[in-house]
Formats: structure tokens, C-alpha cells, sequence
């Protein structure tokens, strides 16, 4: 997991607004402009969500995306590596083994193991992954119902922008 990129917060928030129509098919081209971002990254983040089991496309004409389980069960870091692929958090270069003062035969001791940063990235890292896999799309769907003031609906005012954008959505 190496620096996450928007396509991430594209991907997160687009998926929020899926949860808040469970089985409401909802183009890319739709979430995009509901939240003010080109509609380009998305048509590239969805295919990787599909692919990774956490939407899929059913089938009709006005096509689009839906949750392919419950917001409960997809994992943020599920939606993390699924966006920007599996990659490692930190890809060390062995420098230790080039330090001047070795010359070019570094001591056993100075090459040998596990280099200590590595470690102690790998280390951060691991745990990172761990808190990632431990939240879900639920828990974020929960804690933004709590910001809300009680007179706004999320889903309700979503749905009104997507029947004045005439997309043709209906649930």
C-alpha cells in the first residue's frame, strides 16, 4: 500500500452514496457529478471495485452500480487494494550495504537480516492493514448518519439531485 492516491476518497465516497440506495443502480457518470469530480477517474475506479467483488453491474438499460454485498462486509482496506492494487507501503533499496565506509565489502553484520527501518516499516505497515481491515464501509455510513443534522437526509437529498439531473433514476 503505497501513498493512497484521490482515486481512494473517489472510490470511498462513491460507494457511501451506493449504500445509501441498496440495489438502485447508479452510473459512474451520475456519482461523479453528485460530488463535483471528473467522471473519468470513476469509469476507471468501478471496473476495479467489480472486479474485486464489492459492486457489480446488473444487467438492464440504464445500466450503473450497486453494492454487491452488504456495506457491513466490504472493508476499507478491501476497497484500498482493490483501487490501487496490493503494494507494499515501503520498498527498500538495501543502502546499508553501500555505506563508504565499508568500501565495497560490507561486514556480514552491517548486510545481514532484515534491515531495521524495513522492519520497523514493516511493522507500521502491518498494523495499518490490520485497522484498515477492521473498519467497513458500514462503520462510515454510520458515522456520517451521525454528523448529519436530523433534518437532512442523505438519502432523500441525493435521491432529489438524481431525479432533478432527469437521469431517469428511480428506486
Amino acid at each position: 500500500m503505497a501513498h493512497l492516491t484521490v482515486s481512494v476518497e473517489y472510490g470511498v465516497h462513491s460507494l457511501l452514496c451506493l449504500a445509501a440506495f441498496p440495489g438502485a443502480p447508479l452510473s459512474s457518470r451520475d456519482l461523479a457529478d453528485l460530488q463535483g469530480i471528473p467522471p473519468s477517474p470513476l469509469a476507471e475506479i468501478f471496473p476495479k471495485l467489480e472486479k474485486a467483488g464489492i459492486v457489480r453491474a446488473p444487467d438492464g438499460m440504464k445500466g450503473g452500480y450497486v453494492l454487491a454485498k452488504s456495506p457491513d462486509e466490504i472493508t476499507i482496506l478491501e476497497i484500498i487494494d482493490a483501487v490501487e492494487g496490493k503494494k507494499r507501503l515501503f520498498d527498500c533499496q538495501e543502502i546499508r550495504g553501500r555505506c563508504a565506509v565499508f568500501g565495497k565489502n560490507p561486514p556480514g553484520w552491517a548486510t545481514g537480516g532484515l534491515c531495521s527501518i524495513h522492519a520497523a516499516i514493516l511493522r507500521a505497515e502491518k498494523a495499518m492493514r490490520e485497522s484498515l481491515a477492521s473498519q467497513t464501509l458500514g462503520d462510515i455510513v454510520q458515522a456520517v448518519g451521525r454528523k448529519a443534522p436530523p433534518e437532512f437526509s442523505f438519502p432523500n437529498e441525493i435521491r432529489n439531485w438524481l431525479d432533478g439531473q432527469a437521469t431517469g433514476f428511480s428506486q
